[in-house]
């Protein structure tokens, strides 16, 4: 693998990125206000949707133990039920009230998430080039990233691209995107935005849908920003991780293993049960072909970092069992589930911000084991996304 080399300071070694290469140089996220606890998420549910099915209640509690998300973030509220009543009615044409609250409160928390990384940045919000937003929860013309330009105030020049409803597999998508701008554009700085919401689906239960439980239990709200450039000014900015390669990947015949629908009353999506052993039969290959990139064909998956979307616990289970991970190599991802729940293309920024924090407790060797890693997501087609990264931090 190229590597950038260190610079010595004091006493203190730091890793500088290989020349041309696209590195992360600051991360932001967001959240709208209301908490929810797991523990009292049943309960809350079934009073805000007016029903009282034992068996559909026994389902929801079991997922809520075996997701083992703690606490969310979410947009929905009693005052948007309040005004908005026929959410939570079944059959109900509300996919313009949807919008309206949708397309508002994923520009609010991505002009939060974006400021928040800009600051931690450290140059003026004049020196963004380029921005690329990823949202699967809004749909308007023009579209939010120009929203979310004006509402931080970017040049009118900059350069902008828009990735709609790629799921799950949005950030590590922005990621490459963005990687491939700032490589191809020297002296760019691009900033990376995702923005989501769970109101976009939001259903009351229905025995017809027992697998809408699933994203009840599991999926969370947010926003997530990243600062991408090449040959970082080490005058002003640090660098994170290097961007190495990349990739992406879909599986031929899986279209309908992640279904999503656009209808009347939101978004309608189905999970098939085969999801996480599809990932699992076809991880390996992705991941070896990625790293071969750079001449590392080795087996032995724990010499590397593993940033991987934590798209459910039974997706991290098997991925560690594949490919006989240590416990600890998930500890961020596992983290981010359990904190944020499974926040569709805004989890990978909770993730790397996790790595960077694990990586500071490491030493040593531990600490060389953890430079280089990969950077995953999965998403609808089935599509798997992939960065081979370095961590500069460690």
């Amino acid at each position: 693998m190229e590597d950038g080399g260190e610079v010595a300071r004091g006493a203190i070694t730091k890793k500088v990125a290989s020349p041309g290469k696209a590195t992360i140089l600051a991360l932001g996220k967001a959240f709208p206000n209301q908490l929810v606890m797991q523990e009292f998420l049943v309960d809350g549910y079934f009073k805000n949707t007016n029903c009282d099915d034992p068996e559909l209640r026994q389902k929801l509690t079991r997922l809520c133990k075996t997701t083992t998300v703690k606490t969310r973030y979410v947009v929905m509220c009693e005052e948007i039920l309040n005004k908005y009543p026929e959410l939570a009615v079944e059959g109900l044409p509300t996919v313009k009230q949807r919008l309206d609250i949708c397309n508002n409160a994923v520009t609010k928390m991505a002009i939060e998430a974006s400021r928040s990384c800009i600051e931690k940045w450290g140059r003026p919000v004049s020196d963004i080039t380029h921005l690329v937003y990823v949202s699967s929860s809004e749909a308007r013309l023009p579209g939010g990233d120009l929203y979310l330009a004006r509402g931080l105030g970017l040049r009118p020049e900059t350069r902008r691209v828009m990735l709609y409803f790629m799921g799950c597999s949005g950030g590590v998508a922005g990621l490459r995107v963005a990687k491939d701008i700032a490589e191809n554009n020297p002296g760019s700085r691009v900033l990376l935005a995702t923005s989501e919401t769970t109101i976009i689906g939001f259903k009351p239960p229905s025995a017809d849908r027992p697998y809408d439980l699933v994203g009840v239990a599991l999926f969370g709200d947010g926003a997530g920003a990243v600062i991408i450039g090449a040959d970082p000014d080490s005058s002003i900015e640090q660098p994170l991780f290097e961007l190495n390669s990349s990739s992406q990947h879909f599986l031929p015949d899986t279209e309908k293993t992640i279904d999503g629908r656009f209808t009347e009353e939101g978004i309608s999506f189905k999970l098939a049960r085969e999801l996480p052993q599809i990932i699992e039969d076809n991880i390996e290959g992705f991941c070896k072909e990625l790293m071969g990139i750079t001449g590392n064909s080795g087996n032995d998956y724990n010499k590397v970092f593993w940033a991987v979307h934590p798209g459910g616990p039974a997706i991290l289970n098997r991925l560690e069992k594949r490919l006989e991970l240590l416990p600890y190599k998930l500890n961020a991802s596992r983290r981010a589930l359990m904190d944020y729940g499974n926040a569709s293309s805004n989890t990978i920024v909770y993730v790397l911000e996790y790595m960077l924090e694990e990586g500071l407790k490491m030493k040593g060797e531990e600490r060389l084991e953890n430079e280089w890693g990969l950077i995953l997501a999965f998403g609808p087609g089935i599509t798997l996304e992939g960065i081979l990264a370095r961590n500069l931090t460690v």
